[in-house]
């Protein structure tokens, strides 16, 4: 038996899966977790984020081989949270909300190796360009909103929204590459191409 440990992606996101393969990384399985991700009275977006994905590491107990990878992101304008929209006039809300102003995308990443869960937070500032209503109905239209955390995808039909980034491209999609490396690494990963 090999002592390199299996991936497991804690995620049914398929834009994880496609950020992992961009490094060259292919999870052994995909196991999605059941965690309520409703926020607590008063929690701040970075705790919130941090809690959930830690929580997804935990309610995933890995087999001695294997090494747990989950993730939670977050959109947050001040101090509120921006889920995912429950329905299309809760996303048009969310749209308006962050319409002609800078907003925070906060992906959380937890990875989990027996009983020991490291974790990484990373925070980018975004900027939506001023929404029309018209721009708004058009992009709600599209569906593309649904599941989303603050209703859009910047690698979606909403990319044209976004004149701006500060941070990390790949953890507004989703997950930090950069950081989920480092992080599987020190679990003992070995990802493909490095020594």
């Amino acid at each position: 038996m090999s002592d390199v440990p299996n991936l497991i992606l804690g995620s049914g996101s398929p834009r994880r899966l496609e950020l992992l393969a961009q490094i060259g990384v292919v999870p052994h399985a995909v196991r999605p977790p059941e965690v309520d991700e409703t926020p607590l009275k008063g929690e701040l977006p970075r705790a919130y984020v941090r809690r959930i994905a830690r929580a997804k590491a935990e309610a995933l107990v890995p087999a001695e081989d294997e090494i747990v990878l989950c993730a939670d992101t977050t959109v947050a304008v001040g101090r509120r949270i921006l889920g995912k929209p429950a329905d299309a006039e809760e996303a048009a809300s969310f749209l308006r909300l962050m319409s002609g102003r800078r907003h925070r995308v906060i992906t959380a990443v937890a990875a989990r190796r027996g009983d020991k869960i490291r974790q990484k937070e990373v925070e980018s500032q975004v900027r939506m360009k001023r929404l029309s209503d018209a721009e708004i109905d058009t992009y709600l239209a599209t569906g593309d909103w649904q599941g989303k955390a603050g209703a859009y995808a910047i690698q979606g039909p909403a990319a044209s929204f976004i004149p701006w980034i500060s941070g990390s491209h790949s953890a507004i999609v989703g997950l930090p590459l950069a950081e989920t490396a480092a992080l599987l690494r020190a679990m003992g990963y070995v990802l493909p191409g490095t020594p």
